[in-house]
């Protein structure tokens, strides 16, 4: 009879208790299962500029996928690449930090000693501290951050797999000899550069995205996806350039040399833009056909501002400069991101931000915090509509070393400074001036103590990157 009744009061607590876990009171949930952490998937075009693409005004050049993109989640109005030139610009998101404390402050053309420079074995990227949080890492596309010093290579510095062109300057070719899977050469015997047979490079990338996606489902991963398009060598196949043929465009006759670019310029360019665009398509897709889309943020960006648009595409759309200067159109970039269900569709910002920012926003996302010193502040609070809650920068900086001399810059809250080698200080109010039109520093010299003060202080001294004026070792073609 006790055991009977044992049984029965038993019965009764756990019938309770199930159904007072069974209500919406606070603390009593039961714990759900983990749930995945979220994909990350960061997006490079190579030379594209703000004004490239349909969401930031565009007309000549179609980009309905990055449109969508972009409609899909939030345009950054001000975000800012690494510099005004690839390798650095690259290293900076890797790392976390600025070109006044990176240890790649310029091409390895520019070095002062002549040798080239990689990513150092002890610099954190972003991909060795998501491994940290479970993630399974890759990069597909342009690395350029081992150029030869021997510590740059992308298997070294945090990535589980790795296809692509290492150096920058074998990133010039679309139809290369050969190309790097991890530390193996692959050589593409179908593959002609001069010719232009074979496969299109960054045809291939995609593809191997899509695998990389595939594989990974299961697991969360970070895809680092930087295509050369539409940098030099301007190529591209066929059925990108129909569109734009017979539309009475003027025409740009290219010539070929170090670059095998196709006959006429103008057609072409646009060509690469519109194939750009539909990679992003088939990303955006994969994830779909995957089931991964809620679960995956998507970054699309330019490593720095224009360098082919003589005007006619108006590359750099309102903005003043290009690739390898501090205007900002030289580092202001095209920056859309989308998350589905997590960033407010048809959502901006007009936070400043910039690459160094990376690092930080993906370790708060993955839930780790950075194990480095950095420049960074996360911005996965704007991201995810919390705006009040976002930290923002007392200032940024940039830094670049070529023909013209070393230049830096800095913005600080709406003023932007300009030192450039051998010229007049420059201060623009970009919330009145965004075009730096008017030069306002004689007006304004307290502002003009304060930025050259911070640009002196802020910089560490580097030995292979002084603020001096040098030759390339490399010839008018290394960037």
């Amino acid at each position: 009879m006790k055991t009977k009744r044992t049984f029965y009061l038993a019965f009764i607590v756990m019938v309770s208790l199930m159904a007072f876990k069974s209500h919406d009171v606070p603390g009593t949930h039961l714990k759900k299962a983990a749930v995945k952490k979220p994909n990350i998937i960061y997006i490079m075009a190579d030379d594209l500029g703000y004004g490239d693409v349909g969401f930031n005004g565009q007309v000549k050049i179609k980009t309905p996928n990055l449109d969508r993109m972009a409609g899909e989640g939030m345009i950054f109005n001000q975000h800012y690449s690494g510099t005004a030139v690839c390798g650095p610009s690259r290293a900076s998101l890797m790392t976390g930090t600025n070109t006044a404390h990176g240890h790649i402050r310029e091409l390895s053309a520019w070095t002062a000693s002549g040798k080239p420079v990689d990513l150092l074995k002890e610099e954190v990227t972003v991909a060795e501290e998501l491994k940290r949080a479970g993630y399974k890492t890759g990069i597909i596309g342009k690395w350029g951050l081992e150029e030869g010093a021997g510590t740059g290579a992308p298997n070294g510095q945090g990535f589980d797999y790795f296809y692509g062109y290492k150096t920058h300057m074998e990133a010039h070719h679309y139809y290369p000899e050969y190309i790097w899977q991890n530390g193996q050469k692959i050589v593409l015997k179908d593959n002609n550069p001069a010719q232009k047979k074979g496969t299109y490079s960054n045809d291939a990338f995609t593809s191997k995205a899509i695998g990389f996606i595939k594989e990974n489902k299961n697991k969360p991963f970070f895809l680092y996806l930087p295509f050369t398009a539409p940098h030099n060598e301007i190529t591209v196949p066929e059925d990108s350039k129909k569109q734009y043929e017979n539309l009475g465009w003027t025409k740009r006759p290219m010539t070929a040399g170090h670059y095998y670019h196709d006959a006429e310029g103008n057609t072409t360019y646009a060509g690469m833009v519109s194939r750009l665009d539909r990679y992003v398509g088939q990303i955006l897709a994969a994830l779909k056909e995957q089931g991964l889309d809620d679960n995956t943020l998507v970054i699309f960006t330019s490593d720095n501002g224009p360098g082919f648009d003589n005007g006619f595409f108006n590359s750099n759309g309102s903005l003043k400069g290009r690739k390898l200067n501090l205007y900002e159109g030289g580092i202001r970039v095209p920056f859309a991101a989308r998350w589905p269900g997590t960033i407010k569709a048809g959502s901006k910002t007009t936070l400043a931000s910039a690459f160094w920012d990376f690092l930080p926003t993906a370790c708060e996302i993955a839930g780790i915090k950075p194990s480095s010193k950095i420049d960074g502040i996360s911005y996965l609070p704007i991201l995810t509509g919390k705006e009040a809650n976002q930290k923002k920068h007392d200032f940024l900086y940039w830094e670049i070393n070529e023909n013209q001399g070393p230049w830096q810059a800095i913005r600080m809250g709406k003023w932007k400074g300009i030192l450039a080698y051998e010229k007049p200080f420059e201060l623009y109010d970009l919330d009145a001036d965004p075009a730096e039109s008017t030069n306002v520093a004689g007006s304004n010299p307290e502002m003009v103590k304060k930025i050259r003060e911070t640009m002196v202080s802020t910089r560490t001294e580097s030995l292979e990157f002084p603020l001096t004026k040098r030759k390339s070792h490399y010839g008018n073609d290394a960037n």
